[in-house]
């Protein structure tokens, strides 16, 4: 058996932090230019060479995302960023455009390459193309079953690797190829700048008759009928290693720090416990509830199971599950005062009811007790954005522990997330 990798969205310092600390053998990130991810906060030089350095220092692989579809104007400053990020030791790039390829072959003939999912690579043939040019890696594209991702593995050679994604958003385009976002809004998918028209509800009229607006729907929440579940494959990942799949890549560079260590934790959990023991591997509820008091659309399969023409996984709604406020993180804990220091992510108070979670796996409830704020006065909440806080805690909490209480155990509309 070969234990698969699991690689983590690491959009900023921050969260690659938390995915290292709950779990994560590598992280995929990219820098201001070329990642297919603009909307998170991504990597200056400067800050690319420190997180090279922490990853290394904590044995995690760190690949760059450069998977744009390029433009000849992308060619002016690449040669210089694909000798930045050799210079400072990324594992690997992640790429979906031959030229970008190409360039990187020729500048760092011994670099370590990923084919992206961008690249719709759906077939042994092309997984063999790709590595005879050097590929090490195939992301391959997430309209593909499970049966014939194993198909292509008895196929391919046994160095090459294979990636697949196991949880998190799903384009309604085929591998993501979308230009929606292009045409109504201007912003580019296929350069990392979706305006997710997808999630939007869509009305028709007739062309002679343009003042009567019909919504198309199939039920009175209106009409989403581009808008896909989540991916989760937690309740297979023996299937997933039977299949031959090299790394399981969760998706979420755009997702918050709480995201990148609950869905790691759960992921990191249940391969370890699949690994260590086979024939008595079950599916552990706690790996349940890390995932959903993340926020997310409802859950599905993707297309391991079902083909796209006869499962859609269309989720008909445009709101998202939310059954935890984040209210913290904790940045460091006193075990003489037995207090944990907090940074506030969102408003707690005297009384609540918190549900914590640990780097280590612990999870664990209590309430909250003495707020004071930085200066050690005490208060009753902590209502400001990113204030420093501290809460009375029996129990030690490392660095990363995330608090949180129950929100809406129903809906909320997406634009609400926090």
């Amino acid at each position: 058996m070969i234990k698969p990798e699991i690689l983590s969205p690491a959009g900023d310092f921050q969260k690659l932090r938390a995915a290292i600390a709950y779990g994560a053998d590598a992280v995929y990130l990219s820098g201001l230019r070329y990642g297919l991810r603009t909307g998170s906060g991504n990597f200056s030089a400067p800050d690319m060479e420190g997180a090279l350095r922490y990853c290394k220092s904590k044995g995690v692989r760190c690949y760059i995302a450069m998977n744009i579809l390029a433009r000849p104007e992308d060619f002016r400053a690449l040669d210089e960023e694909i000798s930045l990020i050799g210079s400072i030791g990324a594992d690997a790039f992640i790429v979906s455009d031959p030229g970008i390829f190409r360039r990187i072959r020729s500048i760092l003939p011994d670099a370590e390459i990923h084919i992206s999912t961008q690249a719709s690579v759906t077939n042994a043939e092309t997984c063999r193309f790709w590595h005879e040019l050097g590929a090490r890696r195939i992301v391959l594209a997430r309209e593909l079953s499970l049966a014939e991702i194993a198909g292509i593995r008895k196929e391919v050679p046994d160095e090459l690797e294979l990636e697949c994604f196991v949880h998190g958003a799903m384009c309604v385009s085929y591998s993501g190829r979308c230009l929606l976002s292009n045409y109504f809004t201007g912003r580019s998918a296929n350069r990392g700048d979706c305006a997710q028209p997808c999630r939007w509800e869509y009305r028709v009229s007739e062309v002679k008759r343009p003042e009567e607006i019909l919504t198309v729907e199939g039920d009175d929440t209106g009409s989403y009928i581009f808008n896909s579940k989540d991916l989760c494959m937690i309740d297979h990942i023996p299937e997933l290693i039977a299949a031959g799949v090299t790394s399981f890549k969760i998706e979420g560079r755009v997702k918050g720090s709480f995201y990148a260590a609950s869905v790691t934790r759960a992921y990191r959990e249940a391969v370890d416990a699949y690994c260590a023991d086979p024939d008595s591997y079950s599916v552990s509820d706690k790996w349940h509830r890390l995932l959903d008091r993340t926020v997310h659309r409802e859950f599905g399969t993707g297309f391991f199971f079902d083909r796209p023409l006869d499962e859609p996984q269309l989720f008909p709604e445009k709101m998202s599950h939310k059954p935890a406020f984040v209210v913290g993180m904790v940045t460091r804990y006193d075990e003489s005062e037995k207090r944990a220091y907090i940074s506030q992510r969102n408003k707690m108070s005297v009384g609540d009811d918190l549900w914590i979670i640990t780097p280590d796996g612990g999870e664990f409830n209590m309430q909250a007790e003495d707020i004071r704020d930085e200066n050690g006065a005490p208060i009753e909440s902590t209502p400001h954005p990113q204030m420093n806080y501290s809460i009375i805690s029996p129990v030690p909490l490392p660095e990363y522990s995330f608090l949180s209480k129950d929100g809406d155990k129903d809906l909320r509309r997406e634009d609400e997330r926090s």
